[in-house]
């Protein structure tokens, strides 16, 4: 049996090292590279509109008809943002990039807010209505009725549907059950069969039971974290500022390149930051456009304006209360961060 297992984890492995890190590199190249074209081309609609994305946000928690909410929408791809990237991402960024990795994941979750502003527009500009009355677009509709390219459209659906059936909800499920056994020793059996059960039960309801469910716990569950956030800063506030200083210092620390494809083009406090960034945010992705197509939003730009939203949640809010949290403790630079 354990033959076996050593086996997998080394077929994992080449996997991992061969195939998908070479594909993250260059995935990082393609979403830095839309984020920034739309941020040009929007004329930075992520700055210019962010104060009528909070007004839509608002005003988009009702609608008429069996399709969900702008709101609902606009909790249904914050769900899928907020999660281990929050806290297990920027950990991860801050270990292996330094302080200064927080640093570039405010960079790429600017110039991802212009992504999902782009994907979530585009999504509600081409969905359709089922013969229940409810929406149905998001990425795979509008490259096959947009660029028409079908076999495009399949081949990305595809993709989606192992990447987030399996890949990333395996890593959610897995830091769920590692959180719970350390922190309080639970079995990881039973927690993930209750996981199964949970989400079973949500998702057969189909989308207007998970609008409702992640319009009632989404807001409420990040509430409470940031809450949490704000009574921890506000017990260590005069170590607020240093810290600030020291994550925008060492950020420019070009001094360790980062390996592989970007060699001696970036830092490696740079990388890290970007690849956490993108995997805490997902802006690009081609998910949150899913859900976004599902609302009755008066105009595509509304429910663009107000997935753009999402990401600023996600990273610029949840993600540095996240780091400075981490960097406030004892266990990452304690001595340095008292002075």
């Amino acid at each position: 049996m354990d033959s076996i297992i050593l086996f997998f984890e080394g077929i994992l492995t080449w996997v991992v090292n061969t195939i998908d890190a070479p594909l993250w590199d260059i995935t990082i190249i393609l979403l830095l590279g839309a984020g920034l074209f739309f941020t040009i081309t929007t004329g930075f609609v992520q700055l210019r509109l962010f104060p009528q994305s909070l007004r839509e946000m608002w005003g988009g928690r009702s609608t008429s008809g069996q399709s969900l909410t702008p709101f609902q929408a606009f909790t249904t791809g914050l769900a899928s943002r907020v999660g281990v990237g929050n806290i297990g991402g920027v950990a991860t960024a801050i270990a292996l990039g330094g302080p200064g990795a927080v640093f570039w994941m405010w960079v790429t979750a600017l110039m991802g807010m212009s992504s999902a502003f782009a994907e979530s527009s585009l999504a509600q500009l081409y969905k359709t209505k089922d013969p229940n009355g409810m929406f149905r677009g998001g990425p795979a509709y509008y490259i096959t009725r947009g660029l028409k390219l079908p076999s495009l459209a399949i081949a990305f659906a595809v993709t989606l549907i192992f990447t987030f059936g399996f890949a990333f909800n395996a890593v959610q499920s897995n830091s769920i059950v590692e959180a719970t056994k350390n922190a309080w020793d639970w079995n990881p059996v039973y927690v993930g069969v209750t996981l199964v059960v949970i989400t079973g039960i949500i998702i057969s309801g189909g989308v207007k039971r998970i609008g409702k469910v992640s319009a009632q716990v989404v807001p409420m569950m990040a509430l409470f974290y940031l809450i949490i956030a704000v009574i921890i800063l506000g017990m260590n506030i005069e170590r607020v500022p240093h810290i600030i200083g020291l994550i925008i210092e060492s950020a420019f620390d070009f001094s360790a390149a980062a390996g592989g494809m970007f060699g001696a083009l970036v830092s490696k406090t740079m990388l890290m930051g970007i690849k956490r960034g993108l995997f805490s945010n997902e802006a690009g992705m081609g998910s949150a456009p899913n859900s976004a197509a599902t609302s009755d939003a008066k105009h595509p730009a509304s429910q663009g304006l107000i997935q753009m939203l999402g990401v600023f949640v996600d990273t610029i809010v949840v993600c540095t209360c996240t780091a400075i949290i981490i960097l406030m403790s004892d266990n990452y630079g304690g001595e340095s961060l008292r002075g």
